[in-house]
């Protein structure tokens, strides 16, 4: 299991757009892949459960990725959150 968090310093937190962009990442894994914000867990492949969760600046998220290819998944979605300007 691969597990990071990050603290999320876009001005909008994540909203639609970087929201999708993280949905399409995961979503090319077989892991199973989920993210974490306070103290509410929702699948990172489902783009109504990210949007659900509102998460807003200067929060900090957890995503955990459980499967064959989790580490490529991880590296994905780091990718990702540093080039969508989402976290540092």
């Amino acid at each position: 299991m691969e597990k990071q968090n990050f603290h999320v310093t876009a001005e909008t937190g994540i909203h639609a757009r970087p929201a999708t962009l993280l949905v399409q990442a995961a979503s090319k894994y077989n892991a199973d892949v989920t993210l974490e914000y306070d103290g509410k867990s929702v699948n990172l492949k489902s783009i109504m459960g990210v949007m659900s969760l509102g998460v807003g600046q200067n929060t900090d998220v957890t995503i955990t990725a459980d499967g064959d290819d989790e580490k490529d998944a991880m590296a994905d979605i780091a990718k990702t959150m540093k080039e969508e300007g989402l976290s540092e």
